[in-house]
């Protein structure tokens, strides 16, 4: 080790420091207390001191270790120490860095008010017990609080009894006692009576502040301060790691990603509980991160790039626990993070999923369900539960368990069950089942997963739908074989976008949508009859994913997302500006077309070869149905039909 640093350790930042630097140099860190020294386990190549020093001691000390920097991390109010220190290291001629708390001294997660008038206003609009230990002068201007939440610690004389009378504290709820009182002391009494919240002053080491201080931390329980934090100089803890960084090599930062599950911290586990006791920061969406309430510094950012950016600005933040409510592998958005910090010391923490909650609660196996997620998206959810037999659904604000049910209900599902489990974990949990079309009327909290059962779906795909089973009028339609033949040529992928243009009765838009459940169908259609059809034939076969745009191409296209494929069942005549707009919008899209006409096939070949398509095909299609003559069956020829393949190469290859 080329370096030696002691560290006065009386506050985290002191042993995350210990922890940052043990590799860089020879550390000794000292603490005043057994405590301090059980809090620094686990800290490898490090020396502790244990024990209070006075000045002469620590100049004594310094000079016989040969410390090249003393770095001061003791709590902001203890004001002697640090004065001690300072002295120790000047008169021994090393360097001090002093770390701060916040800005200028401030206690992190203390209250600080101004007077007792305003901390009677800041606790009437808190819930949880008060402990005030500010003595029985003042106890008057708290009248007004709810005083059975509050405890007063006074003398044990006869005019604090009566100050404690005159207030209206119950007599079980007074303290009296002389001081002075150790941290132990005020610890026992902060559990004793559950104190959210204990009022003290800023009266520095004489008045056992430090004590209440350090009780209030061990208890979790939030110091409000009657005065101003002192004003000290030195370095931020963020300044002081930046500084260091440039001195020594720092340990690697450690990046968390926490499931914490659906909401209430019961509900996390235990690994996940761990990390949250170990990081320096909570970093997460404001709804997730204050269902924890941690004492932790916590930061309201959920971007990957904008969570980079605040842990680089915020060097001191070398383990930071990332939230995310539900479990980080299920529609989580640790997807995004993962990818962000994949480079860096990275921990993934499974969480308990809403949909496994809400499978527990009701006694069900969701091993075989599928699930659909809803946050911030749409999806084809009308498929989803036509063809399955369980679909769990994980909704939003704008994709509330009741739009859901409204939109399943207009597709003839109505008579499915539903479940809705609301704000699942916390003491308001509900669970609440009925029918689709029952639940359609009803509100429910944000916070919600469903449920729905379809004992009757049809899991199977068909291709080449009947022709009778289509609504259809005197709307010309391409006919099975040849719907058949046509979708298989489209190769669709299941997240494909289909413009089918010239639709008619939609038939080819009902095969697209049922093949690409993931995609989006855009059914063009200038009749306005046939747009009715098209509508018609959309509901009956739960076809939610498509949009039908009527009006004439290519003036529609233009406004329509870009096609992976394309399906020209009709061009008006316009068949080469409808090729132009598709190709300008996807040079790479897959055109398949199909003409009757000795005319159109001709014009279909003459843009074609003018487009230079790489990929290009025609395929004559000659369909014969059986027909009935008396008592004899005959084979009766439809009219041929020439399907066209056409593609350019894609621009990535």
């Amino acid at each position: 080790m080329s370096d030696k640093i002691c560290i006065f350790a009386g506050t985290t930042e002191g042993r995350t420091l210990a922890s940052l630097l043990n590799k860089a140099a020879d550390v000794t860190v000292c603490v005043a207390t057994e405590y301090g020294q059980v809090l620094l386990d686990g800290i490898e190549g490090i020396t502790v001191h244990s024990g209070r020093m006075s000045s002469d001691e620590m100049g004594e000390f310094f000079n016989k270790n040969h410390f090249a920097r003393i770095i001061d991390a003791t709590h902001p109010y203890a004001q002697v120490v640090t004065e001690n220190i300072a002295a120790a290291a000047e008169g021994a001629g090393i360097k001090l860095m002093r770390i701060l708390r916040e800005k200028e001294g401030h206690i992190t997660g203390a209250v600080y008010v101004s007077s007792v008038k305003e901390a009677k206003e800041y606790l009437s609009n808190c819930e949880g017990n008060i402990l005030i230990t500010t003595g029985a002068k003042e106890l008057s201007d708290y009248i007004g609080l709810d005083m059975s939440r509050v405890w007063a610690r006074v003398l044990p004389v006869a005019s604090s009894l009566e100050a404690c009378e005159k207030a209206g504290i119950p007599v079980s709820h007074i303290i009296a006692a002389q001081g002075p009182f150790t941290q132990e002391v005020n610890t026992a009494q902060i559990k004793m009576i559950g104190a959210r919240y204990i009022v003290t002053k800023a009266s520095g080491t004489t008045g056992g502040f430090e004590d209440k201080i350090r009780a209030a931390s061990e208890c979790k329980a939030v110091p409000v301060i009657i005065g101003q934090p002192p004003q000290i100089s030195g370095f931020s803890f963020d300044e002081a790691v930046s500084e260091l960084s440039k001195i020594y090599k720092l340990s690697d930062r450690k990046i968390t990603l926490v499931g914490i599950g659906p909401g209430e911290r019961r509900m996390l586990t235990l690994e996940a509980e761990k990390a949250l006791e170990e990081c320096d920061a909570v970093i997460g969406a404001s709804s997730v991160v204050q269902t924890l309430d941690t004492r932790k510094p916590c930061y309201n950012e959920y971007d990957p790039a904008r969570v980079r950016d605040l842990l680089d600005a915020h060097p001191s933040i070398r383990n930071a626990a990332i939230v995310f409510r539900g479990d980080t592998g299920f529609f989580s958005g640790a997807t995004k993070m993962i990818k962000e910090f994949e480079d860096e010391d990275l921990t993934v923490i499974p969480g308990i999923s809403s949909l496994s909650a809400l499978s527990a609660r009701l006694g069900v196996n969701w091993d075989d369900s599928i699930w659909v997620s809803l946050h911030g998206r749409d999806g084809n959810f009308v498929n989803a539960v036509s063809k399955n037999k369980k679909v769990f659904f994980l909704t939003d604000k704008d994709n509330a368990p009741s739009e859901v049910c409204k939109k399943l209900n207009e597709y003839g599902l109505g008579d499915l069950v539903c479940t809705v489990g609301e704000r699942l974990s916390y003491p308001d949990e509900k669970i609440t089942e009925g029918s689709v079309a029952e639940l359609s009327e009803k509100e429910f909290d944000l916070l919600s997963v469903m449920l729905i059962e379809n004992p009757k779906a049809l899991e199977a795909f068909r291709l080449g739908i009947d022709d009778s089973d289509f609504l259809r009028g005197d709307v010309p339609m391409t006919k099975a074989e040849v719907r058949a033949i046509s979708v298989s040529k489209m190769a669709l992928n299941a997240d494909s976008v289909v413009w089918d243009i010239g639709a008619g009765t939609g038939s080819v838009s009902v095969e697209c949508a049922l093949a690409a459940h993931k995609g989006q169908v855009f059914a063009v259609e200038k009749e306005p009859d046939a747009v009715e059809l098209i509508k018609q034939n959309k509901l009956k076969f739960m076809a939610d994913n498509i949009s039908v745009v009527p009006g004439t191409a290519p003036e529609v296209l233009n406004d329509l997302p870009a096609p992976t494929h394309a399906f020209i069942g009709g061009s008006g005549g316009n068949l080469h500006s409808i090729l132009n707009v598709l190709l300008d919008k996807n040079p790479g899209v897959r055109i398949v077309m199909n003409t009757v006409t000795l005319e159109s096939q001709a014009e279909a070949f003459a843009c074609a070869k003018e487009l230079g398509f790489d990929i290009f095909e025609a395929v004559s299609v000659n369909i014969s149905r059986t027909k009935k003559a008396g008592s004899y069956n005959l084979m009766a020829a439809q009219n041929p039909v020439t399907v066209f393949v056409m593609q350019k190469r894609r621009l990535d290859g």
